[in-house]
């Protein structure tokens, strides 16, 4: 199989049949997808069992692919998209009752920039986070973001605004209280 196949037709190739094409799919969208989850959670557990998951429900759901709506990349981010917004709705529900259940994230305190963008990042509301992570760290387009996010566009739009002046006041703060 020729490594230039794009994702869109070795889906295509796969939903035919070729288990081989569903190998290099996630060769070529297990470590995206990845570190969309690890960015948007900051665990790396949770975003590897949500990876394994998304591939196993891409494997269920192949014939629900339909490349004239939408790129493979958008429809595997959605898959696991939903499946960590379910994930850490039923950690939310667990919390309540069994607050130790859940696991702590450390903070880390530092000088280094790209830390204090990580930390502003994460101190986002988690539908402006979704937005910023997608737009700025995958390079999606807004109309991918919006059918990962199941959002209309405009609405992306407004989040990746919002999510922006957030982050400039955020890092103002960091920066000019370093200084």
């Amino acid at each position: 199989m020729s490594r230039m196949m794009t994702n869109e037709h070795l889906m295509i190739t796969y939903q035919e049949g070729d288990n081989e094409a569903f190998n290099q799919l996630y060769h070529q969208l297990h470590r995206p997808l990845y570190s969309f989850l690890f960015r948007y959670t900051n665990e790396e557990q949770l975003s590897i069992d949500i990876v394994q998951d998304t591939f196993e429900q891409l494997q269920k759901k192949r014939h629900d692919f339909d490349v004239a709506k939408g790129t493979v990349q958008s429809y595997i981010f959605q898959i696991g998209y939903r499946l960590l917004l379910n994930k850490l709705n039923r950690r939310k529900k667990w919390r309540s009752f069994f607050p130790f259940l859940v696991p702590i994230q450390a903070t880390t305190f530092s000088t280094d920039d790209k830390l204090a963008v990580q930390q502003a990042i994460a101190k986002l509301p988690e539908k402006q986070r979704g937005v910023v992570l997608l737009a700025y760290y995958h390079d999606l387009q807004q109309e991918d973001i919006a059918k990962i996010l199941e959002i209309p566009v405009g609405t992306v739009k407004s989040r990746l605004h919002q999510a922006l002046k957030r982050l400039k006041e955020e890092l103002k703060e960091d920066f000019y209280a370093e200084g």
